[in-house]
């Protein structure tokens, strides 16, 4: 598959063996255990800024991919208490989005508008929000649009860090399992209008894009999400989940997460506490 320059990109998105190989597991990856998620959470917040200051030295800016959820609450709670912090040079996207009103419960940018981006410096013009007027194909083209001219530079952004949520049913971003946009190379951004999850249109960043970031965090707190997490890490009969193909290509990957959702892991893991540094 070719993704313009006469770049290859079907390497993007991993065949199952791949992600399964022995070396695949070994390299790259940290599985990181909290005791809960009052300890994980400063953490994340201490990731994203040492990110942030490496990312600002490197290249004069931080750039940075935010999922729902219950990274949410986390972000908000965590980020504006860290001292002296500056995100006047971050610039922030989101992994998906549904396609709702600002003001909709179900917009993430509306829950970070509210809960975070109130409290820190992060300026308007660097975030970059989907215009939501729009029918869920536009949308999906301006919004890539929007990232383009952000990264111009390459034919697929490349992220600083990308913090991601999982599902129950193992998806992330809108990527849900057996869903044909999990075979997208072509589209940075793509429109889903029948998400198994309400609401059902939604946009979502795709793997060429999020397998391109520098890093990637995954955040899964709670026992629910222990079986689907241990076939996420562990392996399991059938396709694999959307969650385990995410698989940075050049880029770091962390999932971070705490002792109820750990519970039927097998693998090895580092075990930390709130004042790690990762």
């Amino acid at each position: 598959m070719q993704c313009g320059l006469n770049i290859e990109c079907d390497w993007l998105i991993p065949t199952k063996e791949q992600l399964y190989s022995e070396n695949s597991l070994m390299a790259g990856r940290r599985v990181v255990v909290f005791p809960s998620s009052a300890e994980l959470g400063p953490v994340l917040a201490q990731l994203v800024t040492s990110r942030a200051e490496k990312a600002i030295m490197s290249h004069g800016r931080f750039t940075l991919g935010l999922s729902g959820g219950s990274l949410v609450s986390m972000l908000s709670k965590e980020l504006p208490a860290l001292p002296d912090l500056d995100c006047s040079k971050w610039v922030v996207a989101f992994c998906d989005e549904r396609l709702v009103s600002f003001d909709d419960p179900e917009s993430t940018y509306g829950l970070y508008k509210g809960q975070l981006f109130s409290k820190v410096n992060i300026p308007d013009s660097g975030i970059l929000t989907i215009d939501s007027s729009l029918a869920v194909n536009e949308c999906a083209e301006d919004y890539t649009r929007k990232l383009k001219e952000a990264f111009p530079d390459g034919d697929v952004p490349v992220f600083d860090l990308l913090l991601l949520g999982m599902g129950p049913d193992g998806h992330t971003c809108s990527l849900f399992p057996d869903h044909p946009l999990l075979k997208e190379t072509k589209k940075i951004v793509a429109p889903i209008s029948d998400s198994p999850k309400p609401p059902p249109q939604r946009v979502t960043m795709t793997f060429p894009v999020v397998n391109s970031a520098r890093c990637v965090a995954f955040v899964s707190t709670g026992g629910s999400k222990a079986p689907v997490l241990k076939e996420v890490l562990e392996g399991r009969e059938g396709p694999a989940f959307p969650a385990a193909r995410v698989v940075p290509t050049n880029g770091e990957l962390f999932w971070l997460v705490d002792d109820p959702a750990a519970a039927s892991l097998t693998i090895q893991v580092e075990r930390l506490g709130s004042g790690a540094k990762l």
